[in-house]
């Protein structure tokens, strides 16, 4: 086991967090970046990008906020030159399937020079227990676009796990996973779901992408909602509806079931009711 760091970009985040109590539990040293870290990592501050990336003889990239923001690819190519700097042996991507601008952040890395892992991933179950879908679940409507889509919906721990075993050990330098769930399911599949599990009537509000814009635009401002919006016309397409066998190649296993993860979710309290304000 290598004495070096292991730096995790987005370390408080939903996938970070994960992979780093998961490396720790290994035994690894691990590098948090985080703009609140001892040694600070921020993806908008260049200058914190050679101090947490000094020594570490891996890193996991998860970009903030997304490849098709602004300045997102060039952002990524002067972090990948930086990395490239500091002597980084390996490195571990988190994409998104079929985001055309997740291709062009995935070929930056590639080919940077240090062997690279991409984890191209599918929609989060974590994105209603944890994510800005939770309060939906708790008011009991989830409002999304794309109709009747399936989704072959993804548990963080299995992404993390697959992440992991990437920055640890041989064998996967080079590979593209694209990680899903063991089956799809639709936005009204999962509401029904998370009733079971939650206990709350939960239902699938469909909405137009205008309207979805409209909603962004007004808890978010426009360039965010513009941007976030042209992602899920993009995704919410058909592109995504098939199952992979990303987590069965990575860790030779099967990937955990959506009903698994809510069962799990309620059962640590995700959508318990908070208390009333004195």
């Amino acid at each position: 086991m290598s004495s070096q760091p292991i730096l995790v970009t987005g370390a408080t985040g939903k996938t970070g967090s994960r992979i780093v109590s998961k490396l720790r539990s290994r035994g690894y040293t691990v590098r948090p970046g985080s703009r609140s870290s001892i040694i600070p990592f921020d993806w908008d501050a260049p200058e914190t990008w050679a101090d947490a990336l000094s020594g570490v003889a891996a890193v996991y990239v998860c970009f903030q906020p997304d490849f098709a923001f602004p300045g997102a690819l060039e952002t990524l190519a002067a972090f990948a030159q930086a990395a490239c700097e500091a002597g980084i042996a390996r490195a571990v991507m988190l994409t998104g399937r079929g985001e055309p601008h997740a291709l062009r952040g995935e070929a930056i890395l590639r080919e940077a020079g240090f062997a690279t892992t991409i984890l191209r991933s599918a929609w989060f179950a974590q994105n209603f227990s944890e994510g800005s879908l939770r309060d939906a679940v708790l008011d009991g409507v989830l409002a999304l676009p794309g109709g009747d889509i399936r989704e072959p919906i993804i548990d963080l721990d299995d992404l993390a796990d697959v992440a992991v075993a990437s920055l640890t050990e041989p064998g996967h330098e080079g590979q593209v996973y694209e990680l899903t769930g063991p089956r799809l399911l639709s936005f009204a599949e999962a509401a029904e779901i998370l009733s079971q599990a939650s206990g709350r009537r939960v239902t699938h509000l469909p909405v137009s992408f205008d309207d979805f814009h409209a909603h962004l635009a007004k808890s978010a401002g426009e360039p965010f909602a513009r941007t976030v919006t042209d992602i899920a016309r993009e995704t919410f397409d058909g592109r995504n509806a098939h199952v992979t066998g990303g987590v069965e190649r990575a860790l030779g296993r099967s990937p955990r079931d959506f009903a698994d993860f809510a069962a799990r979710a309620a059962k640590d309290g995700a959508w318990a009711a908070l208390p009333a304000c004195p």
